[in-house]
């Protein structure tokens, strides 16, 4: 099995010019297989299977371009009790604030010992979550959408 690249492939191919020519291509690669041939008759030719595989660049100017945070990766303003608890923020993605509430519940301990899924609320997080005394780990979410100002 004889196996080429890239020229003589164009070669066996009867191309003029090679496949990896093509100056929109940032790089190409070529193969060619020829299968044995028991006894070459006269008016046959051996068959040629040629596989191209090719990429296409991207203009550099696209790379380069940051994408601004959309939904709740983007900064909104929040409200006043909102700010006091997170220590004078008056902006910050809503990400960013229920990992301060994570850490905040983390560092005083307030999960319920036997459920941990339930938060016990000091007043800090009373006035955060409506007065409630305890939450579910799933309600902090909804809870802290309305101090999100839009």
């Amino acid at each position: 099995m004889a196996m080429s690249l890239g020229v003589s492939a164009s070669f066996l191919a009867g191309e003029k010019t090679p496949s990896f020519a093509n100056k929109s291509l940032s790089s190409s690669f070529s193969v060619s297989f020829l299968p044995p041939v028991a006894a070459p008759a006269d008016n046959l030719r051996p068959a040629v299977r040629t596989v191209t595989v090719a990429t296409v660049s991207k203009p550099a100017a696209a790379e380069t371009k940051k994408r601004e945070p959309r939904g709740i990766m983007k900064p909104r303003r929040v409200s006043p009790e909102m700010q006091a608890f997170l220590g004078g923020i008056s902006e910050i993605p809503r990400t960013q604030a229920l990992k301060h509430i994570w850490a905040y519940i983390k560092q005083h301990n307030l999960q319920d010992p036997e459920n941990k899924r339930v938060i016990v609320c000091d007043e800090q997080l009373k006035k955060i979550f409506g007065g409630k005394d305890r939450v579910g780990f799933l309600e902090i979410a909804g809870l802290i959408n309305p101090h999100f100002l839009k």
